[in-house]
């Protein structure tokens, strides 16, 4: 499984992250990093991952996937300790 970083940012005051965070929640193994930005474990490309989130974003939103492929370091993420060093 490949581990991936998601980062958005809903620009426009009053947007509603319910949707977008069902999505990523969706995701079997699934953290939250800090408050716009997640990790998560999938055998799905970082252009599906991004498909897959889209609908639940408009067209002045902003929206980032990556691919984790070397080493991390943290501090105080509300995921926590555990679920890092268990899935990155």
């Amino acid at each position: 499984m490949k581990s991936i970083i998601i980062s958005y940012d809903l620009n426009n005051s009053g947007k509603n992250y319910k949707d977008l965070i069902q999505k990523i929640e969706s995701y079997p193994n699934h953290g939250k990093i800090n408050e716009s930005v997640w990790h998560i474990n999938t055998d799905d490309s970082c252009e599906q991952v991004r498909d897959n989130l889209l609908s639940a974003i408009d067209n002045d939103d902003s929206l980032f996937v990556g691919e984790l492929s070397g080493e991390s370091a943290w501090f105080n993420v509300e995921c926590g300790n555990y679920y890092l060093k268990e899935n990155l």
